[in-house]
């Protein structure tokens, strides 16, 4: 559709709170100015898809409010009608931590949801994967070459042999050496290594690859009681670069043959880890695509599973919102804690939270880091917030959790498989091929025109909320039987389909040697 025919089509705008005085246009690829909304409202100028137009004057540094909530003050005097883009916003300072409303407005428990299933893999820990892959981890950067070299003759040579094996992920990653390996936060990259290798969709088969003079070592990956579950490429028994690679496809045939006996069964829902992501988020993100996975993950907390949200910076100024939703003072103070270790992570880099809008998010109509927090949190649904993890911190309870992360889309998702995340939903306004090679992702758009566009990436679209084609409850239904659907092996998402997968990156904030 072009600019053209778009303008022709009835003016629309979105508006989501009673408070808000500014609305994000609805119409693909905006309005020109004049366009009359239904309301009589005017345009003064032409607003992109997604961006705000003023609903009233605005006068200098009076609120400008989106969501019931302040997403800044204006630096001028705003007309109605008139474009409310970044450069006319002053941003607010983050919530104080220490004047947090703390388990003041716990949401009564939800019914229960019963009688969904999935077909998933048991292990013998009793946790279920969605998919069935060998994992080769690394104690170090040194081995990565090795292991790819590796990996590539295991699925030409072996892999076919062993049909009922999905795939061979080489859990690669720059860590293990020249690097403080006794800074109190290097717990957090050892942690992340240890707790991957424990990823239900690995089917517990431990097989690590290191060097033999890391100061990571090998042992420190293996589970305790796990036994011949490491090569070293050092090992003095070995006689050349053949011998090494021999020894990681013998150990790796072993245990190919341990997952092939493994199948399918049927399990309840609340078997399931579900983990929420958003990357290239952009005004509608918090309108469609989040409002749509929030209901799907109340439905699936109602079944009894475990999902989590993620991404510090982009719930630290709504944090106020989230506080009040834990279900009791410990979980309430988890989350204050986290939030504070990352403002003075940050503030030692000389950054703070207002450097994670990019200009995609920018683009796409999110004027700073507020508006596009409120946004993001849409995500968590509206249950109790049951338990906070620590970056890389196993999640061992259910219910809606917080995992601690970054934001960038590559460490969350690596965070998130060590917490034990056996499927992602991943929702995007700007579009990204991003994928995980050990858990399948469901993209979700948040505009139909993306979804059109990107019709071999993009899974599923939320656009309908939008235009009024679909009510959240029911994209949230459609959504939540599809994650069924796929954590059961029968719809693969696209980027699974493509082979499409981003590196495994980890969240490394100790220092470097």
């Amino acid at each position: 559709m072009d600019q053209d025919v778009a303008a022709k089509e009835q003016p629309r705008y979105i508006k989501l709170n009673a408070r808000d005085n500014v609305a994000i246009v609805v119409n693909d690829f905006g309005l020109p100015a004049g366009s009359r909304f239904a309301c009589g409202l005017t345009l003064r100028a032409f607003v992109p898809q997604g961006h705000k137009t003023a609903l009233i004057d605005i006068a200098q540094d009076e609120p400008i409010i989106r969501y019931g909530e302040v997403i800044g003050y204006a630096l001028s005097p705003i007309s109605a009608g008139e474009w409310v883009d970044e450069a006319r916003i002053r941003m607010p300072e983050a919530p104080a931590l220490d004047k947090l409303e703390i388990s003041t407005a716990v949401p009564a428990p939800l019914p229960p949801l019963e009688g969904f299933t999935f077909e998933g893999y048991r292990n013998p820990d009793g946790s279920v994967g969605t998919k069935n892959i060998l994992g080769i981890s690394s104690s170090v950067q040194c081995v990565k070459g090795t292991m790819e070299y590796a990996v590539k003759r295991i699925r030409a040579e072996l892999l076919p042999k062993y049909p009922n094996v999905d795939d061979v992920v080489p859990l690669t990653h720059a860590y293990g050496c020249g690097v403080a390996i006794t800074a109190p936060d290097a717990v957090v990259p050892i942690r992340t290594l240890q707790n991957l290798a424990l990823n239900p969709n690995f089917g517990g088969e431990i097989l690590v690859v290191g060097l033999g003079c890391e100061k990571l070592a090998p042992e420190r990956l293996v589970p305790e009681g796990v036994s011949d579950a490491i090569v070293r490429m050092q090992d003095e028994a070995f006689d050349g670069f053949g011998a090494i690679v021999d020894a990681i496809m013998t150990q790796a045939e072993a245990r190919l043959k341990v997952l092939n006996t493994r199948r399918r069964e049927t399990r309840p829902a609340s078997d399931l880890v579900i983990g929420l992501q958003c990357g290239g988020s952009d005004a509608f993100s918090g309108v469609t695509a989040n409002p749509a996975v929030g209901f799907a993950a109340d439905l699936l907390v109602r079944a009894g599973a475990t999902v989590m949200f993620s991404e510090v910076t982009e719930v630290r100024d709504a944090i106020q919102l989230l506080t009040r939703r834990a279900i009791n003072e410990d979980v309430g103070r988890a989350l204050v804690r986290e939030m504070a270790w990352y403002d003075s992570y940050l503030a030692r880099g000389g950054a703070d939270r207002s450097a994670n809008t990019t200009p995609g998010n920018k683009k796409g109509g999110l004027a700073n880091i507020v508006e596009k927090s409120l946004g993001s949190i849409v995500k968590s649904g509206s249950s109790a917030i049951t338990g906070v993890l620590s970056p890389g911190q196993k999640a061992t309870q259910k219910g809606m959790l917080f995992a601690a992360t970054p934001a960038s889309d590559f460490i969350c998702g690596t965070l998130q498989l060590a917490s034990g995340m056996t499927l992602q939903v991943f929702t995007t306004g700007r579009g990204t091929p991003y994928g995980l090679a050990a858990a399948p992702v469901i993209k979700v758009a948040t505009r139909t025109e993306l979804a059109r566009r990107w019709k071999d990436l993009i899974d599923f679209d939320a656009g309908g909320i939008a235009t009024g084609a679909k009510t959240i409850e029911e994209t949230g239904w459609d959504l939540f039987r599809l994650i069924l659907d796929v954590a059961s092996g029968r719809t693969k998402p696209w980027s699974d389909r493509w082979g499409i997968h981003n590196d495994l990156t980890l969240f490394n904030p100790a220092p470097v040697t």
